[in-house]
C-alpha cells in the first residue's frame, strides 16, 4: 500500500528524490545540461507529492506547475528504481492528476525525452498523447512533449 501527500518541496526526502532524479537524468543523457527553461523551485511548483509504503519511506515524488489557469506541467515525476513496476509512479501520476483536476485544471503537459523509454512507454500507457514540443522545449532536441485532457 502506498500513500501520496503534498510534502515542503524544501522537506528533507523531497530534497534527497529530486537530487536521485537529477543524477540518473545527469547519467542517461552524460550532460548536466539537459533542462530548457527555468528550474523548477519551490515558488514555481506549488504542488508536490511524495508517495510513501506502509514504512514510511519515501519512495517516489512529482509536482505540478501551473501554466495558465487551465493547463499545468508535470515537474520531477519520479520513483526509486527498487520501487519501479510497483504502482508507485501510477499512484503518483493519478494523485497529480486529482490535484490538477482540483485546481481547475483541464490539460496536462509533460516533457520527457529520447534517453527515458521507459517513462514514454508509462505516459502513452497513462493516456498521455504525444503534441509538439511547448514552451522552453520548443526547438530542443532532447525534449519529448506529451498531452493529457482531464475529465
Amino acid at each position: 500500500m502506498v500513500s501520496v501527500t503534498p510534502e515542503p518541496w524544501e522537506s528533507t526526502d523531497s530534497t534527497r528524490l529530486r537530487a536521485a532524479q537529477r543524477a540518473e537524468l545527469d547519467a542517461r543523457y552524460h550532460s548536466d545540461d539537459h533542462e530548457p527553461g527555468a528550474p523548477p523551485t519551490a515558488d514555481s511548483i506549488p504542488v508536490f507529492l511524495v508517495a510513501r509504503d506502509h514504512d514510511g519511506t519515501a519512495l517516489g515524488c512529482g509536482g505540478l506547475r501551473f501554466l495558465s489557469t487551465e493547463s499545468a506541467e508535470i515537474k520531477r515525476m519520479y520513483v526509486e528504481p527498487s520501487a519501479r513496476g510497483t504502482g508507485v509512479a501510477t499512484a503518483i501520476l493519478h494523485a497529480l492528476e486529482e490535484a490538477a483536476r482540483t485546481a481547475g485544471v483541464q490539460t496536462l503537459l509533460l516533457e520527457t525525452g529520447p534517453a527515458q523509454p521507459d517513462a514514454i512507454r508509462f505516459y502513452e500507457r497513462e493516456g498521455y498523447h504525444r503534441i509538439a514540443n511547448f514552451g522552453p522545449y520548443q526547438d530542443e532536441s532532447l525534449s519529448v512533449c506529451y498531452a493529457r485532457k482531464l475529465t
